[in-house]
């Protein structure tokens, strides 16, 4: 499945601020910026003559607000809202917001609401789904979604599974073998007895460790052949 990317804008009148947002943006391999705007009048304009999916939004600006902005627009993209102040939260779910984020914003919960983004345009564009895109799983007695494409790893713990995104961990009462039958063999494939990798997310290889991003694991001896042909016909199919 090629992955998701939304366009982003970033609407605020602190400089600095703009720039700690597409600094975050830059960095999510999820979202692509756009335009940024320092003002709601210049985003107004902006906003309505390109195809924008996620909104960073400020709500205090000087003349025209980040809530008066909405209130003229007919269409408009996923918003989460930035600000410094928390009075205004209530009124933000009250336009559908993703999110509400305090400045300085922490990069945890930039990435949970950016997340938030990703699943909620997801299911409004179902017509790109099919039933191998996720899987529900029960974690702390609730289902959760989980997005294959976004899914790195998992990884054996005892009695139960962890399975590790890109945003987050889930930890899940299951067997590896289990996930094995779950997750289709073509995308998904078990290189040690503790650990199953996504095969898009195998970035590099030997003998002994497979190298995601920013992470290694385990490769049992017996599993190399294994992994060769499989990432051999991963990237037959891509």
């Amino acid at each position: 499945m090629d992955q998701t990317t939304l366009n982003c804008a970033v609407v605020d009148d602190s400089t600095l601020q703009r720039l700690s947002i597409v600094k975050l943006i830059n960095e999510h391999p999820s979202l692509k910026l756009a335009a940024q705007y320092n003002s709601a009048e210049e985003a107004k304009e902006g906003l309505t003559s390109q195809q924008i999916d996620l909104v960073f939004l400020d709500i205090e600006m000087p003349r025209v607000s980040g809530f008066d902005l909405l209130d003229d627009m007919t269409q408009k993209p996923q918003i989460i809202f930035v600000t410094g102040k928390t009075k205004y939260a209530f009124k933000a779910f009250d336009y559908d917001a993703i999110d509400y984020l305090r400045k300085p914003i922490a990069k945890d919960r930039f990435l949970n609401a950016v997340h938030k983004a990703i699943v909620n345009y997801k299911l409004r564009n179902e017509e790109g789904f099919d039933d191998e895109d996720f899987i529900f799983v029960k974690s702390n007695l609730k289902k959760r979604k989980v997005f294959l494409s976004e899914l790195k790893y998992v990884e054996a713990l005892g009695d139960y599974v962890k399975l590790v995104t890109e945003h987050d961990s889930l930890v899940v009462l299951s067997t590896m073998k289990a996930f094995e039958q779950i997750l289709p063999e073509d995308r998904f494939l078990r290189i040690h007895k503790s650990y199953i990798v996504n095969l898009d997310k195998v970035q590099r290889y030997n003998s002994k460790q497979i190298e995601l991003e920013n992470q290694s694991l385990p490769l049992s001896r017996n599993r190399k052949t294994d992994l060769v042909a499989a990432l051999a016909a991963a990237a037959g199919k891509a």
